[in-house]
């Protein structure tokens, strides 16, 4: 499947794609947070999705697993809609998808093997606790922590809390990976560790990713696709080359991290570093 290089791709939501969303409308109250969205996610791949806060990007992803409901348009996981299917029905259809959420999401009060095995316990019923600390033991290795099934979350460090997060995001063998800000309040290095799992799993299980992200230096070293939102719309989709070249001055702002003219404007006009300075007492007599 050729990767998209524009906005007209990016409209069209058909295909053999294993996700895709057909004309999403979501509105909160008169906020209108996704505009008419169609896309597909291709198997396998890995999409980044980018955009300003505010815009909708956990919005989006959230749609994917039904977390929210559109107000109008369809959502549809390996060509079988479910935007429309009750409670119990998406609870089977989400054993598929394995969610980082942005701050982890572990409970504190369970150990690392217990906040793992939750999932499963909440799916399944388990007849042999051995198998069940032994896939404790594989996913743990995955992201690099055998041993730590014991240690509870406030004793890790904040990398390690994500790394115990994906290791329950994948206890169900999920096939799509759905992460919310997977670098997020990460230095350099660990979040460089983040980046690594996440193309360890695409390349070594297979899996369908979606990451949500501002973090630029992620974004090009893990995407197979880029998706930027603005204002409840897709403004740019393609791959590394085509974002960093693309003609849109908003897109070209974002991925620069830089101030817009009209943004700058405002700062300067709004008061003097001077003025600011001032203390109350500088205003009154002793």
């Amino acid at each position: 499947m050729e990767k998209a290089k524009g906005n007209k791709q990016a409209a069209d939501a058909s295909g053999d794609g294993i996700l895709a969303l057909k004309n999403v409308t979501k509105k909160f109250g008169d906020n209108v947070v996704l505009d008419d969205i169609s896309l597909t996610m291709e198997k396998g791949k890995t999409t980044v999705v980018i955009g300003p806060s505010g815009c909708g990007k956990t919005v989006l992803i959230k749609h994917f697993i039904v977390l929210l409901r559109p107000n109008m348009g369809e959502i549809y996981f390996r060509d079988r809609r479910i935007d429309n299917l009750g409670e119990h029905e998406l609870d089977k259809i989400r054993t598929h998808f394995g969610f980082l959420f942005q701050g982890g999401a572990l409970f504190d009060s369970l150990s690392v093997a217990e906040n793992i095995v939750f999932p499963i316990k909440q799916h399944y019923k388990i007849t042999d606790r051995s198998k069940v600390d032994e896939l404790v033991t594989t996913k743990l290795a995955l992201v690099g922590l055998d041993g730590f099934q014991s240690h509870y979350p406030a004793n890790l460090s904040g990398g390690q809390r994500k790394r115990v997060a994906l290791a329950r995001a994948i206890a169900l063998n999920p096939e799509v990976i759905l992460y919310d800000e997977p670098t997020t309040g990460l230095d350099p290095i660990r979040a460089d560790i983040i980046n690594e799992l996440i193309l360890k799993l695409q390349r070594g299980l297979g899996v369908t990713t979606v990451v949500v992200t501002h973090d630029m230096t992620s974004v090009y070293k893990i995407a197979d696709r880029i998706i930027m939102l603005h204002h409840g719309k897709i403004i740019a989709d393609g791959d590394a080359e085509h974002i960093r070249n693309h003609p849109d001055s908003i897109v070209q702002q974002f991925i620069k991290g830089q101030v817009s003219e009209n943004d700058l404007a405002v700062l300067r006009m709004g008061g003097s570093i001077i003025q600011a300075q001032l203390q109350p007492r500088d205003e009154l007599e002793e």
